[in-house]
C-alpha cells in the first residue's frame, strides 16, 4: 500500500520528469541562462522565512500552551487564523496598509525581498505552531520534574529537557514553511521580488521550457531538502517516562513582554489585514451592494462559495489523513527503504507551485482511458488534487507523532497478551491523535485558501470563497475581496475550533 500511494504521488513529478526530457539541450540551456537568479532568489528567501517562522512558530507554542501567559485560551484561537489568509491577499493588504494613502501612512511601504519575507513569515509561522502545540501537550513531564528537583531553573529545564523532546516537530514544520515558500507566487510576485515561481507562472504559455525547467528543479530541490529532514529523524529515539499532567510555567516579570510579543503578531498577521478588509468594505460598499440595511440579503452570494469551501476542505483533510496514514506510520519505523522513497515523493509535491500540480492532473485526467475519462472537472478529482498538494502537511504531522510514541508502550502490550491491532487502537492511536488532528486541521486551512486547482478542475459551477477572491481582485471590487476575506477567516474560524481546539479548550 505504501508503494502505491508513493507513485500516486509521483505522477507530478514523472509528469515535469517526462515534460522536461523532451526539451532536449535546451533544459541545461534555459537552467544556466534564466533560471540561475530566481533560484537563487527561491532558496534565499525559503532559507530565511523558515528560520524565523522556526524560532516564531515555536515560541508562540510554548507560550500559549505551558505558561500562566494571559488569555492564552483566545490565543491559540487567534494565532492559528493568519495560516488562511491567501499570500496574495496578504500582500496585498500590507501594501495597502502603510505607505502614503495606507492605513497607516506614517511607516513606509515595504517590497521587495523584505515585503516578502514579511508577508510569508507572517502567513506561514502556524506551520510551525501548529505541530509543536500539539507536541508539546504530549511530551513527558517526569523528566521536567526531575530536571527542576535537580535544581534547574524554567529556562535551563525548557532548554535542555522540553527543546531536545520536540526538535523533530519544529524540524518538520520547519520543512512544510521552507517548501510552502518554494512554492509561493502570490507574495513575492506582488512584492516584485523574482523567484522561480514568479518566473514559472510568467513563462507557463509563451516559454514553456523555463516553466518546466524551473518546475522539476523545485521538486529536485524539496527532495533534497526532505531528504535532509528525514536523515536528522533517524537518529531520534523518544524519551521515555510517566506522568500525564504537563506543567505550567510562571512567567512572572517576563508576563508583559510575553503578552505584547504575541499581541504583536496577532496585531500584524491577523488584524491589520482585517482593518484593511474592513476599510474596503466601508469604502466600496456599494461596488457589491453591501449596504447597512439589509446586510443579510446582501450577502447572500457568499452562502454557496462558503459552503463549497467548507465541504471541500474537509473533504481533502479527511482524505489526505486517510491517505498518507500508512506512509507517515512506516516512515517513523526501520521497516526498508520503500517507506523512506515514499515519504520523499509525499513532500516533495508540496513543493511545486499549485498551478504544476493541477497542470498534472488536468494531463491525467485529459489522457485517462474509459471511464476515467469522465473524472475532468468533478469535486472528486479536485480533492484528489488537494490531497496531492497538501498531502505533505497530513503526512509530516502524523509521523512527528509516531516518532514521539514509546516502544516500551508497546512492549507492555505486547507482554499482557494484546495482538498487533488492539495494541495499535488501544496504544498507538490515542498517541497518534494530536498529530493526525493538526496534520488534518493544516491541510483543512490550506485547501481553504487554494486557488489554481479550483480554477482549473473544478466542476462547473462549483465556487469557493478563494476564487471569488480572485475573481473580484481582478474586477477591482475590493470591497467584494475584503467582505470575502473576511468570511473566510471565519470560515476557517470555525473549521479550526471544531477539529482542533474545542477538546483542547474543555481541558
Amino acid at each position: 500500500m505504501v508503494a502505491v500511494i508513493g507513485l500516486a504521488y509521483a505522477f507530478p513529478v514523472l509528469y515535469l520528469v517526462g515534460a522536461a526530457v523532451g526539451l532536449g539541450p535546451d533544459l541545461w540551456e534555459k537552467l544556466a541562462s534564466t533560471a540561475a537568479a530566481p533560484l537563487r532568489n527561491s532558496i534565499t528567501i525559503a532559507v530565511a522565512v523558515a528560520a524565523a517562522c522556526a524560532v516564531l512558530g515555536t515560541t508562540l507554542a510554548w507560550l500559549v500552551t505551558r505558561t500562566d501567559l494571559p488569555g492564552r485560551r483566545i490565543w491559540r484561537v487567534v494565532l492559528p487564523l493568519p495560516l488562511v489568509i491567501p499570500s496574495f491577499v496578504g500582500a496585498t493588504a500590507l501594501l495597502a496598509a502603510f505607505g502614503r494613502g495606507g492605513l497607516v501612512p506614517f511607516i513606509p511601504r515595504i517590497e521587495g525581498f523584505w515585503g516578502a519575507f514579511l508577508v510569508l513569515t507572517l502567513l506561514s509561522y502556524p506551520y510551525v505552531y501548529l505541530p509543536v502545540s500539539a507536541r508539546l501537550s504530549t511530551t513527558l513531564p517526569s523528566l521536567e520534574e526531575a530536571s527542576r528537583l535537580l535544581g534547574h531553573r524554567p529556562a535551563s529545564t525548557v532548554l535542555r529537557v522540553v527543546l531536545p523532546q520536540i526538535r523533530h516537530t519544529v524540524a518538520a514544520g520547519t520543512l512544510l514553511v521552507a517548501l510552502y515558500a518554494l512554492s509561493d507566487f502570490g507574495a513575492v510576485s506582488l512584492m516584485r521580488f523574482d523567484t522561480a515561481t514568479r518566473v514559472i507562472f510568467a513563462s507557463r504559455l509563451f516559454d514553456r521550457s523555463t516553466s518546466l525547467t524551473l518546475g522539476l528543479v523545485l521538486a529536485l530541490l524539496a527532495l533534497g531538502v526532505a531528504a535532509a529532514e528525514r536523515l536528522e529523524t533517524r537518529r531520534w529515539r523518544p524519551a521515555t517516562g510517566v506522568g500525564t499532567r504537563q506543567i505550567t510555567y510562571h512567567l512572572g516579570r517576563a508576563s508583559t513582554p510575553a503578552l505584547l510579543m504575541v499581541a504583536a503578531v496577532a496585531a500584524t498577521a491577523l488584524v491589520a489585514p482585517l482593518a484593511v478588509f474592513v476599510s474596503w468594505v466601508i469604502r466600496g460598499s456599494a461596488t457589491v451592494g453591501v449596504g447597512y440595511e439589509g446586510l443579510g440579503d446582501s450577502l447572500a452570494f457568499l452562502l454557496s462559495p462558503a459552503l463549497g469551501s467548507a465541504v471541500a476542505a474537509v473533504a481533502a483533510a479527511i482524505v489526505a489523513v486517510a491517505v498518507t496514514f500508512p506512509v507517515a506510520v512506516a516512515a517513523a519505523r526501520p521497516r526498508g527503504r520503500v517507506p523512506t522513497v515514499a515519504a520523499l515523493i509525499v513532500t516533495s509535491v508540496f513543493a511545486l507551485p499549485g498551478l504544476v500540480v493541477a497542470l498534472a492532473v488536468v494531463f491525467w485526467a485529459v489522457q485517462a482511458p474509459g471511464p476515467l475519462a469522465g473524472l475532468y472537472q468533478t469535486f472528486p478529482l479536485l480533492v484528489f488534487a488537494y490531497v496531492l498538494h497538501f498531502g505533505a502537511q497530513a503526512m509530516g504531522a502524523t509521523r512527528s507523532a509516531a516518532l514521539d510514541v514509546p516502544r516500551l508502550y508497546d512492549d507492555a502490550g505486547r507482554t499482557l497478551g494484546a495482538g498487533p491491532r488492539r495494541r495499535f487502537l488501544r496504544i498507538e492511536l490515542p498517541l497518534l491523535r494530536p498529530g493526525v488532528l493538526t496534520g488534518a486541521g493544516l491541510v483543512m486551512l490550506s485547501t481553504l485558501k487554494e486557488l489554481p486547482a479550483t480554477l482549473l478542475l473544478a466542476p462547473i459551477g462549483f465556487e469557493t470563497l478563494a476564487t471569488r477572491i480572485w475573481g473580484a481582485a481582478e474586477d477591482g471590487f475590493f470591497a467584494e475581496v475584503g467582505i470575502t476575506s473576511l468570511t473566510l477567516v471565519l470560515v476557517s474560524g470555525v473549521l479550526t475550533w471544531a477539529l482542533l481546539l474545542r477538546r483542547e479548550l474543555r481541558r
